[in-house]
């Protein structure tokens, strides 16, 4: 969606999308917007309680059966299992999607592994296909003014053509883009603590073949999970960058991350999102939503 400044903040029910690297500061910004005027989508959120509750409810279910006391009470309904995803929490999410290596060490086989990569690829379609309902939803029912979509880091990479356009129609699309030293701090964080992400396939299999060969390992079966997390993700950076710029030119615009880290509040973030489009000087009108 293309606009002025100037019809941005007269818009009386804004809708925005965030995109960015998981970590780059969405949900933070988010969460200085105040809740009792702006609706918080969570992509993430969404995908874990709606698309993948019940995939994600068998695998701790798979764990459980294996300990003896468990499985017998979960066989005779004497127990039940729920995940317990929130906006802040979504550990159920990154424990299903796992990492590929040595099972022994934890790791999923390369075929479980694309299996999860898939439905969570198909759930994040879904979750933004979702968004345009939602707008209307928070707005008809719960009465909220405007519409935050926290998107996942992983929307860059939605092979679905449909799904971009999509947000660009309904929602504001802001890119929050790390700089340099941002950049290097993301990286380091996933060193420290290296955690689950979404890999398109293509990329997945030429980053795990280049792995194993600089490894000096013959299968997938001897990766180190946390190894491969860790030397892969700023290759991953890399890859996504371009993706994003390439949304933010088609069909938004780009905030830089360390200017969205000084927002405090809501006078805050419309000054920020007015200035990017006067410097932008978009023409376009706003359609009436």
């Amino acid at each position: 969606m293309r606009m002025t400044a100037r019809e941005f903040v007269d818009w009386p029910h804004k809708a925005v999308t965030l995109l960015g690297m998981s970590g780059v500061g969405k949900t933070t910004l988010s969460n200085r917007l105040p809740k009792s005027n702006w609706f918080h989508y969570s992509g993430d959120y969404r995908i874990g309680t709606r698309y993948l509750d019940e995939p994600i409810l068998d695998n701790i279910k798979r764990k459980a059966m294996q300990v003896d006391f468990l499985r017998d009470l979960l066989r005779t309904d004497s127990i039940y299992i729920k995940s317990n995803i929130t906006v802040d929490n979504l550990q159920p999410v990154s424990t299903f999607l796992g990492k590929v290596g040595n099972p022994a060490h934890g790791g999923l086989t390369v075929r479980e592994f694309r299996r999860r990569q898939r439905l969570h690829h198909d759930a994040e379609v879904g979750a933004m296909k979702d968004v345009p309902g939602f707008i209307e939803r928070s707005r008809a029912i719960y009465g909220y003014d405007h519409f935050l979509n926290d998107a996942g880091g992983s929307v860059c990479e939605i092979e679905d053509p449909s799904v971009v356009p999509t947000l660009a129609e309904h929602t504001l699309v802001l890119y929050l883009r790390a700089d340099t030293d941002m950049e290097a701090a993301l990286m380091e964080r996933q060193r420290a603590d290296p955690k689950p992400l979404y890999y398109p396939e293509a990329f997945l299999d030429a980053r795990l073949a280049d792995y194993l060969t600089e490894r000096g390992l013959e299968a997938p079966a001897e990766v180190e999970p946390d190894d491969f997390v860790q030397w892969v993700f700023p290759s991953l950076v890399a890859h996504r960058r371009p993706l994003y710029e390439a949304i933010s030119r088609r069909h938004g615009y780009t905030v830089e991350a360390r200017a969205a880290e000084e927002v405090r509040d809501e006078a805050d973030f419309l000054d920020l999102v007015a200035g990017i489009l006067d410097a932008a000087g978009a023409p376009a009108r706003v359609r009436s939503v």
